[in-house]
């Protein structure tokens, strides 16, 4: 398993959440890393966070957004941040969070959060057009998808995480 640099940064260029993660293979999803509990990671110049749970990534090929299934010890099962197309090279993997976000909890409960930090950073950080619509185009399909558990969110996580728990 390769070593990566999980950056996200904000559409302004500024840094956001990053950590390291291992990739852990590619399959027709796209690229899954995983987190094992006691990885460390950072929100811009923030001080750094321990997080307890194990987790797994699932970075796609072509599409506007990024997904994590955490462990059972965590109340959020899937946490997807919409975001401009993962790109990875040269140990990481970049993409521009562009504020929206989609939660499954354990409890079933799907959640669409941060739509007012989304409506303020389109006039902070300048979005154009089609960055909005790309962006509530794929908030829309994961709340449909996350809420039915189709394509990868259906358990095909499930064997990526076993790996790292």
């Amino acid at each position: 398993m390769s070593e990566v640099k999980v950056i996200y940064r904000k559409y302004g260029g500024s840094l956001h959440w990053n950590h390291p993660a291992r990739v852990l293979g590619e399959d027709e999803h796209g690229v899954w890393a995983g987190c094992p509990a006691g990885t460390v990671g950072q929100r811009g110049s923030e001080p750094p966070v321990v997080w307890g749970n194990a987790f797994v990534m699932l970075f796609p090929r072509h599409a506007w957004w990024t997904a994590t299934f955490n462990d059972g010890s965590n109340r959020c099962a899937i946490y997807c941040d919409v975001t401009t197309v993962p790109v990875r090279g040269d140990g990481r993997i970049t993409m521009a969070d562009l504020d929206l976000d989609v939660l499954r909890m354990r409890d079933g409960r799907l959640i669409l959060d941060d739509e007012d930090e989304f409506a303020e950073h389109q006039v902070r950080y300048a979005y154009p057009e089609e960055i909005i619509r790309q962006a509530e185009r794929s908030a829309a399909w994961l709340m449909e998808a996350v809420g039915a558990r189709t394509g990868p969110f259906n358990g095909a996580h499930h064997p990526w995480l076993s790996v790292i728990l």
